[in-house]
């Protein structure tokens, strides 16, 4: 917070006025099924994005990206600038955009962004970057707003202006996360439930594998329509509602591949509150295997997975439960980022270097890790 009150000041030429801070968030369970109503198991991370700035006496909005070290003037008009221009700046435009569109005026402001949220390792950054900006109005405008609508504006910042069709789990996580807690999320009835996580017997590492295939950007949405249409062909509004024998039942008029799509959805599902439930009894065999069976439905049914995803789960799985690796899957939207490992604590450092050395003898890459805990939610901070 100190460096990035002396860079606003440096860029600006004041002191700032108001900030606001929210996370990134790692996923343990339930990917790819957000966007299908289902079920998820998010954790906000200790690592923030921080929106700091102040008011302006006229009606331009500037901001500055540290990460980027760019410099730019946001347009209020939503035509000015192209949906689907993937920028950073484009998330923050669409949050103020859609902020006035809900009848809040949005005075003019200057504001920097910093954060330290790795970009592109499937640690929702963006989601990060959306809540903070949209926290850090509600302060200037004096506009609380409620925490539901706030997560969906931010959603719907996404889809209009990134043009990312993301579910609404990153931004929920972002908003609603507090320290030592898990959210289970059921995105259908969106109903959110908060779990004590064992943070005295787990410790949670964020695997970050330094790639970032530009394939994500377009199967992610190819990916969601596979699933919109097994839901068409079975009749349902979305595979939340689906089953095993509904599936088997119509498996030849679904064929193979929206087969496969449509069997992620269901089991992981199913793996993602055994999970919640794993965790609370601290049922570490249980944990292995969900794990182990989510990834390899992310890797050959949903295939979104990459050599290097599978790589730091094929070391992980030579530690092994016994070497006190409690889990290991891919996280996030896939093609690259990161994987998520649960460890013993006691054997933290000890694993955590089995595993770099075991990624670069596979791949020849180095493996970043962030070891984290849940931490707190969206929040003013002055």
């Amino acid at each position: 917070m100190d460096a990035a009150i002396k860079q606003f000041e440096t860029c600006f030429g004041r002191s700032p006025q108001l900030a606001a801070a929210a996370p990134g968030r790692i996923n343990l369970m339930g990917d790819h099924v957000d966007y299908c109503g289902g079920f998820v198991l998010p954790m906000a991370i200790d690592r923030e994005t921080v929106a700091i700035g102040s008011p302006r006496n006229d009606s331009s909005i500037e901001v500055f990206s540290t990460f980027h070290q760019q410099r730019c003037l946001l347009d209020r008009n939503r035509t000015a600038q192209t949906p689907g221009a993937a920028n950073w700046a484009a998330y923050i435009r669409g949050v103020v955009v859609l902020m006035e569109e809900a009848g809040i005026p949005v005075p003019g402001f200057s504001l920097l962004i910093d954060s330290n949220v790795p970009l592109g390792a499937g640690l929702s950054s963006s989601a990060a970057l959306e809540v903070a900006v949209a926290t850090f109005l509600e302060a200037l405008t004096g506009q609380i707003l409620d925490p539901w609508f706030k997560a969906k504006l931010c959603q719907k910042a996404e889809h209009e202006f990134a043009g990312v069709p993301c579910g609404l789990m990153d931004q929920m996580a972002s908003v609603f996360g507090q320290a030592g807690k898990i959210l289970l999320f059921d995105c259908d009835r969106q109903i959110l439930e908060l779990h004590e996580f064992p943070v005295d017997h787990v410790s949670v590492l964020a695997l970050d594998t330094g790639v970032r295939h530009a394939l994500g950007a377009s199967e992610y949405p190819r990916r969601r329509a596979d699933c919109e249409r097994a839901a068409a062909l079975l009749g349902l509004s979305s595979l939340r509602h689906a089953t095993r024998e509904l599936l088997d039942a119509n498996k030849h008029e679904l064929g193979q591949t929206i087969y496969r799509r449509a069997s992620h959805v269901v089991f992981e599902n199913e793996r993602t509150r055994l999970t919640a439930d794993a965790l609370g009894k601290r049922d570490w065999s249980a944990c292995h295997r969900l794990m182990a069976e989510s990834h390899r439905s992310l890797r050959d049914d949903f295939e979104v997975s990459c050599a290097e995803l599978d790589a730091v789960v094929e070391v992980a799985a030579e530690i092994g439960l016994d070497g006190g690796v409690y889990g290991c899957r891919m996280t996030g939207g896939g093609f690259g980022g990161s994987c998520i490992a649960l460890v013993d604590p006691k054997r933290q450092e000890q694993i955590i270097r089995t595993l770099d050395h075991g990624y670069s003898r596979l791949t020849g890459r180095q493996l970043n890790v962030l070891v984290t805990q849940p931490g707190p939610g969206a929040r003013r901070l002055f």
